[in-house]
């Protein structure tokens, strides 16, 4: 177990040897920090730092979706790119343990971006807007929208669990498409065309009749929803559209073993 702890740490190492990871992480802080002086400056700092930070958060979790999927998309992609698979399947670990080392590392890593937002949007609207404006209890934006009797720090959380929730099965699926297709360019482009543009477009279908559409996996990937209580669907419910993700989550992981086990990778 602690010899495939290591292999884990090893994947983990992977991510954050390199610059971009850093670059990553800066630009996340600093979309924050630029918001939140931007808010202060046009709009004064009488503003409660909770409903800044629930904004923030809102607007930004997007970024930590597609900062993972960028990661994920090339995690196992980059390795035939560079070769250095042959040294992986050298090591005394089956497949599928070498795979799943990769995909907790990713995990992990979209985890840290989550809580690193959670973080920094708590500390600098604290200090902008708690300690400079004297704001930092008042809340209408994050009252209005809770339907529970909820701490508003308390439906933060349940804010970041549940869209961290959804942003870890889109994850998983850029990391099956970099398995599948063994190119990162390809398999970042497909993952963020069915983030950015299909999820988007799939509201179109919102309107029609038809049983189908409750099964797509973009309608569910909104937990949010059900925080507010604000279901997308008439009659849909957060153990439904969970299962649902369950179900895509299986076929994902599935899809991703199967095809990595059968593929010749060393060829």
């Amino acid at each position: 177990m602690a010899d495939y702890f290591n292999l884990v740490l090893n994947e983990n190492m992977k991510i954050y040897r390199r610059t971009r990871t850093y670059v990553m992480m800066l630009l996340l802080v600093a979309a924050v920090l630029i918001i939140s002086v931007l808010w202060a400056v046009f709009g004064g700092t009488d503003e409660s730092m909770w409903d800044v930070a629930f904004i923030e958060s809102s607007v930004l979790f997007v970024l930590v979706t597609i900062l993972t999927v960028v990661v994920a998309a090339s995690g196992v992609a980059e390795e035939f790119t560079s070769g250095t698979i042959k040294l992986l399947l050298i090591r005394p670990w089956s497949r599928s343990k070498i795979l799943l080392s990769k995909y907790i590392a990713i995990i992990l890593f979209a985890v840290m971006l989550a809580v690193l937002l959670f973080a920094s949007t708590i500390l600098i609207n604290w200090i902008i807007f708690g300690l400079i404006g004297g704001t930092d209890t008042a809340s209408t934006i994050t009252n209005d929208i809770s339907n529970n009797n909820d701490s508003i720090f308390v439906f933060m959380l349940k804010y970041y669990g549940l869209t961290l929730l959804s942003s870890i099965v889109t994850v998983t699926m850029a990391f099956m498409l970099s398995t599948l297709f063994r190119s990162s360019g390809l398999a970042i482009g497909i993952s963020l065309f069915l983030l950015l543009i299909v999820k988007n477009s799939v509201a179109l279908l919102l309107g029609l009749d038809y049983k189908w559409i409750d099964y797509i996996l973009f309608i569910h990937l909104d937990l949010v929803q059900y925080l507010v209580d604000s279901p997308m669907r008439e009659g849909m419910t957060l153990g439904f559209s969970l299962g649902v993700l369950a179900a895509y989550y299986i076929i994902f992981m599935a899809l991703t073993f199967y095809v990595f086990n059968k593929r010749d990778v060393a060829a």
